[in-house]
């Protein structure tokens, strides 16, 4: 009798063995991680491209989130250089106010000059609070105004649970934000490809004007223990305890992951670590829509020379799927009518949509693959003759 549980557990895994050989289970959905057990009061693991929900625990649950704040610090920074309000190599005086700052910093010197690019590649690997502090005063010229501007960021993103009262995630009262809202603006500052020119660098040395170094280390140590993880945004106070931002990609699937108030940040990377496991064991992208590869039907110009061209995707297109599951996508697409000559290869002329169960999942402009020139009456002569007149 006492053999019969393990008797049982191999007799299971042998059944689900010829299950998966006879095709009537799929192996990844017998071998799907479960849901991973985690003891930090808030967390939230979504996939980046679609913002979907794989796992959630708490989630809206109003909490502080320490040095996360940066994530939308290092946001509006990073728009106001894609908009050309400032420059990498822009140079900033530090302020005696922001290098009066505690907790993580860069030990800046109060009134010498950074270049932007130092001052964001110190708050973004070693979490500076004073080069934060330098960031908001050039871009809004105050901490006060710049703080502005992050509510006014979060009420654009949807982050209803949100509110910002400094730029750096120093305690303060009244500011507070949840797991899915800082999934939601971490998902939105990883669009920045800038930002993982940083967020993968491991320890580097910060030159300042003086002729003295400060290393600094990156805190988000799963750069170097996570496979696929190449950036994240910790944080820890007292108040909040451990948290992350992290994000992990593999086979083409990006995966954000949320975690507040760890209770040390041992706990806090080895949750995140199963998270990851989990949403990557579970799901997948699969491709719907393939850049190039020509349609079966072509777009007829009658009034052309070459009567017709062939049309075909300008991107791919890629949905989430969960591994094992059998759904799968449905193709339609719609060209414009008769097109103005003459029309060059690679003109936008219809669009394609991918949908699932009704719901787009993936859509892309199709374009001509070759010219359409304009019939000469040269050429409308010469066919003419051929047909006999």
């Amino acid at each position: 009798m006492k053999k019969r549980p393990a008797f049982l557990f191999i007799s299971v895994l042998c059944l689900a063995a010829l299950l998966i050989i006879a095709g009537i289970m799929p192996a990844s959905v017998a071998w799907a991680a479960a849901p991973p057990e985690t003891d930090s009061p808030s967390v939230v693991l979504t996939e980046a491209g679609t913002g979907r929900v794989l796992y959630e625990k708490n989630a809206r649950e109003h909490r502080p989130i320490a040095s996360m704040v940066k994530i939308m610090t290092l946001l509006l920074t990073f728009e106001n250089i894609d908009g050309g309000g400032l420059s990498l190599t822009d140079e900033v005086t530090v302020s005696e106010n922001a290098a009066s700052m505690g907790g993580s910093q860069a030990f800046l010197d109060a009134h010498a000059t950074y270049t932007v690019g130092e001052l964001v590649k110190s708050a973004v690997v070693a979490s500076a609070n004073d080069s934060c502090v330098a960031l908001a005063e050039t871009i809004s010229g105050s901490v006060e105004g710049f703080v502005s501007e992050m509510n006014e960021r979060a009420e654009s993103l949807g982050m209803d649970d949100t509110v910002f009262v400094n730029c750096t995630g120093l305690p303060a009262p009244g500011q507070y934000s949840c797991a899915r809202d800082a999934a939601i603006m971490f998902g939105e500052l990883i669009k920045h490809e800038d930002f993982f020119g940083y967020s993968g660098v491991w320890m580097f040395d910060f030159h300042h004007p003086s002729g003295r170094d400060t290393v600094l280390t990156n805190t988000n140590k799963l750069i170097r223990s996570y496979e696929g993880c190449d950036g994240g945004k910790t944080g820890f106070t007292n108040e909040a305890m451990y948290c992350l931002s992290a994000t992990a990609k593999k086979d083409g699937m990006r995966l954000i992951g949320v975690i507040t108030g760890a209770p040390s940040a041992k706990k806090r990377n080895a949750e995140m670590c199963s998270l990851f496991d989990y949403g990557f064991a579970n799901w997948t992208m699969r491709q719907a829509i393939f850049a190039g590869v020509e349609l079966d039907c072509r777009l007829e110009a009658p009034y052309s020379k070459e009567g017709a061209v062939s049309v075909a995707p300008v991107s791919d297109g890629f949905y989430l799927s969960e591994r094992g599951s059998d759904e799968s996508a449905e193709i339609t697409y719609e060209l414009i009518g008769q097109p103005e000559l003459p029309l060059p290869a690679g003109s936008v002329v219809g669009r394609m949509t991918a949908r699932v169960n009704g719901e787009v999942v993936a859509e892309s402009d199709l374009a001509t693959t070759g010219d359409l020139t304009e019939r000469s009456y040269l050429d409308v002569l010469r066919e003419l003759l051929r047909g006999g007149i």
